[in-house]
């Protein structure tokens, strides 16, 4: 197979290091945080005291200032291991960028370093019941008073650390009759009276990852609370479309490495397993379709990692984004599936990993926006946008 060149000496000493990070702090215990529904909160701090959070983050807010492919590496181990329920990359590299970026100092000298340590969990919260992949379509509000403050009233589901979320980033409208244009980014901290927790949500795969749901009922927050403050007041949308390539070039680069960790996986199986008296990996189907996947994760692979030196440079647009988002999670899913197939029976045991990473690749299809939406958005760069 091709070699890759995508990562120094340095980055692969690294990936060594967060591998016995993992051995040690993550897989004796991920199959009981699948079995609660959410990671030990210690694994934070722990990660937070190793400098595994926010490492892209500039060293006066408590990160490293290394590059993207340090965490493009995490990303890729933890999707190997099968640790869906770590959700260290939204923590790291969506809400602590849009701080970032976006944040007024006083907001990221409050909270970065926080989320840095592992002191603070981060989330962002736009999905509701009526509105997913429709970002336009919120509900949620955020109404300023004549006093300067806001009131937030709302609620969010499917939200990825909701659990454990010391800071969530809201998605409101501060002006509703504005549409997109109208929707702020709100800055809300655990605790504050009117913000509360719903149950976590129990869901197909994914298990320890604690997905929740958010209330929001006349959550008074002041003028500080808005992210970035009043020069992003209701510029919350183009804040949230600046940041989608990195976010679905995540959600592929997991895709393409959950997929070659289910074929190497299978590789090792069919060679063990006999059926009519001979292992499984004799049969001429098993190798041909072994030989197809393998093919197509390594272009895919390839694709990513080009993607990857794209966003390095801050030079990924949106569409090559989602043409890498929905061909790697089809793809995943569509390996899942012919490896299971070979697993026969025991494929469908959730005792075996190629089970839980079956269960596991489905959302992949649908969060971060759903491969449909990624069309339309391929659609519409080469000139063929819909109504």
């Amino acid at each position: 197979m091709i070699e890759r060149t995508l990562f120094s000496s340095d980055h692969e000493s690294f990936r060594d290091s967060f591998r016995k990070f993992m051995d040690k702090e993550i897989a004796p215990f991920h199959a009981e945080w699948e079995e609660q529904g959410y990671v030990a909160r210690e694994v934070w701090n722990k990660a937070g005291e190793n400098g595994y959070l926010c490492m892209t983050m500039p060293e006066q807010y408590g990160g490293s200032e290394a590059d993207k492919l340090y965490s493009v590496i995490q990303m890729e181990e933890l999707a190997r291991g099968g640790f869906s329920g770590i959700g260290f990359g939204l923590h790291s590299e969506i809400v602590a960028p849009y701080i970032l970026h976006y944040g007024t100092e006083e907001q990221k000298a409050k909270y970065l370093p926080k989320l840095a340590s592992g002191e603070m969990v981060g989330a962002i919260a736009m999905s509701e019941p009526a509105a997913g992949s429709d970002l336009q379509g919120v509900k949620t509000t955020a109404i300023e008073q004549a006093d300067g403050s806001y009131l937030l009233n709302g609620s969010k589901t499917f939200i990825t650390n909701g659990w454990h979320a010391d800071l969530v980033i809201v998605v409101a409208k501060t002006n509703p009759a504005a549409g997109g244009k109208g929707t702020s980014l709100m800055l809300v901290e655990r605790g504050m009276p009117g913000f509360s927790v719903g149950k976590r949500l129990k869901k197909v795969g994914m298990k320890a990852q604690d997905t929740s749901e958010l209330f929001f009922d006349n959550v008074k927050l002041g003028p500080e609370h808005v992210l970035g403050g009043e020069a992003w007041k209701n510029k919350g949308f183009i804040c949230l479309m600046q940041e989608l390539p990195w976010e679905r070039l995540q959600i592929a680069i997991g895709a393409v490495a959950s997929s070659q960790a289910a074929i190497d996986g299978t590789v090792e199986y069919v060679k063990e397993r006999k059926v009519f008296g001979q292992p499984v990996a004799a049969f001429q189907n098993t190798r041909y379709k072994l030989a197809e996947m393998q093919t197509e994760v390594q272009v895919a692979r390839v694709f990513v990692d080009k993607c990857c030196e794209l966003i390095c440079k801050d030079q990924l647009d949106t569409a090559t984004a989602s043409m890498a988002k929905y061909w790697t999670t089809d793809l995943q899913c569509k390996v899942m599936d012919e490896c299971v197939q070979l697993f026969g029976g025991y494929g469908y045991m959730w005792e075996y990993p190629i089970a839980r990473a079956y269960a596991d690749a489905r959302v992949q299809r649908i969060y971060g926006g759903t491969n449909e939406i990624m069309k339309e958005v391929i659609t519409r760069s080469m000139g063929l946008g819909g109504k």
